[in-house]
């Protein structure tokens, strides 16, 4: 593995709340890259979305986060990053990676050069940082107006993503639709789940609202947070 390519895994969404088909997208998408023999996942990302991003029944970040930390106990290379959330503003997900890759540089240890000035570490020893999504995401690409294409191409071109199915979409198609992810389409991974899992945060959130139990859909300690502050209930 030492000769491998280290990777990041970075995660953006609502995580409202987070589900095990969220923490399933990262342990599929690392196996993935695993065993095409060039990468080495070292660490994983989850950052819940700013609550200035406006959608309906967006719980506040301070319970996402909360409950994203809960779910990452048992996780011993994922966590959760709250400076997405702690903006004045909603982030858009291009901003939020650049973020993220200033932070891995400079978390690297540096060398001194001449007259003791720090310089970079060679380039191999940099970590790629790599948007993790589910095939769904892959598909809003295509919605007019809802994603700038330098953005779009800033995504896949500098970074990369990793793409995991989802049950009724059809990434290949996805790619060759677009002629940005077609062009770039060698830096896009699709990676395949065998075990179909369409877990839905907003199923969960409907199920909460009608008192209907959501066991085994989210780690125990993330329903227990949900009961004891009271979330996503009708009343």
């Amino acid at each position: 593995m030492k000769s491998r390519i280290p990777v990041v895994l970075l995660a953006c969404g609502s995580f409202n709340p987070i589900t095990n088909m969220h923490l399933r997208l990262f342990e599929v998408a690392r196996d993935h890259l695993h065993q095409t023999g060039v990468y080495q996942v070292i660490a994983g990302i989850i950052s819940p979305v700013n609550d200035k991003y406006g959608k309906k029944d967006l719980t506040a970040a301070q319970h996402r986060v909360a409950m994203a930390r809960l779910a990452l106990q048992t996780s011993d290379w994922i966590r959760v990053d709250p400076w997405e959330s702690e903006q004045a503003q909603w982030m858009e997900t291009v901003k939020v990676l650049r973020h993220h890759h200033s932070e891995l540089l400079r978390s690297l240890p540096q060398t001194e050069g001449p007259g003791d000035k720090p310089v970079s570490p060679a380039p191999a020893a940099v970590p790629e940082l790599k948007l993790l999504c589910g095939a769904d995401v892959l598909k809003t690409f295509q919605i007019p107006g809802l994603w700038r294409d330098a953005h779009v191409q800033e995504i896949v071109e500098k970074f990369g993503l990793v793409c995991v199915g989802r049950a009724g979409h059809d990434p290949e198609e996805y790619i060759l639709k677009s002629p940005i992810l077609r062009k770039y389409q060698h830096n896009i991974h699709l990676a395949r789940e065998p075990v179909q899992n369409d877990i839905s945060a907003t199923y969960v959130r409907r199920a909460l609202g009608q008192g209907q139990s959501v066991k085994y859909l989210l780690p125990d300690s993330v329903i227990t947070y949900i009961k004891d502050h009271k979330l996503y209930t009708n009343d």
